[in-house]
């Protein structure tokens, strides 16, 4: 099975030596993206809610850049740095996952690239 390198122009580029999807065996596998504003390289707020808008963006530009859509979304795996901020980002996540909503885990975790409060990975169809 071959893999091909995911580039997307509209999506914050990678903070370190990975791809920001990569496609293979008919799936698009995304990595975690973070509420980091492409134009600028920063976080797009300290605002949980305008992070996980911005997260879910940016998500949806690498997989357009793929050839997929968030409706392909099979699985996504959320990483909170806070729990008590999941029903403000669970809100928010079903917006754009309003209905046939991906499988999903979420985790709480010590700390996230550039301080952010959410991040958000993704495994789609093609």
């Amino acid at each position: 099975m071959e893999k091909k390198v995911i580039v997307a122009n509209n999506a914050p580029k990678a903070i370190g030596p990975y791809s920001v999807a990569i496609e293979s065996g008919g799936f698009i596998f995304c990595a975690g993206q973070t509420g980091i504003d492409p134009s600028t390289g920063e976080l797009v707020s300290q605002d949980l809610e305008l992070q996980t808008r911005q997260v879910l963006k940016n998500l949806k530009n690498v997989l357009e850049s793929a050839g997929s859509s968030l409706e392909k979304v099979v699985k996504t795996t959320v990483f909170l740095r806070d729990m008590a901020d999941f029903p403000k980002m669970n809100a928010i996540y079903a917006e754009y996952f309003p209905t046939n909503s991906p499988a999903r885990s979420t985790i709480g975790v010590a700390g996230l690239p550039k301080n952010g409060s959410v991040e958000i990975e993704a495994i789609a169809i093609k």
